[in-house]
């Protein structure tokens, strides 16, 4: 199975995510925000990063841009509790992620994403 980062602040959402995606057989590994992200992705491989938009310290658009400039080949699945991000346009999210899971969102449709982009992913060069 695949090993996954996940970024989240709020402790039971990212507690509910690291269940089921273990539950599904994948080695899941949680932070409380961008940086912690960024530290974890410098140490060790991943197969996909699933990432809030709104965190503390790094939220979700910048950690995306800097995975997207150092790990070109890493899968993002953003995750949004709003229609449109702080701060941000939908165009900028639009180019930083296959796709953007909406909170809240069920045990189905995080399982649903995540096999969809990890069926997606491109190769490690």
């Amino acid at each position: 199975m695949a090993r996954i980062l996940v970024a989240e602040d709020e402790v039971a959402v990212r507690e509910f995510i690291r269940r089921v995606l273990e539950l599904r057989g994948h080695e899941v590994v949680v932070v409380g925000d961008g940086a912690e992200a960024v530290v974890k992705l410098a140490r060790m491989p991943f197969d996909l990063l699933i990432t809030d938009v709104a965190m503390p310290n790094m939220d979700g658009v910048e950690l995306s841009l800097k995975v997207g400039r150092d790990y070109p080949n890493l899968s993002v699945l953003l995750m949004s509790g709003y229609a449109l991000p702080p701060r941000r346009r939908a165009d900028d999210i639009g180019s930083l992620a296959s796709m953007v899971l909406q909170k809240p969102f069920s045990m189905v449709d995080l399982n649903e994403a995540v096999e969809r982009m990890l069926a997606e992913r491109q190769p490690a060069d």
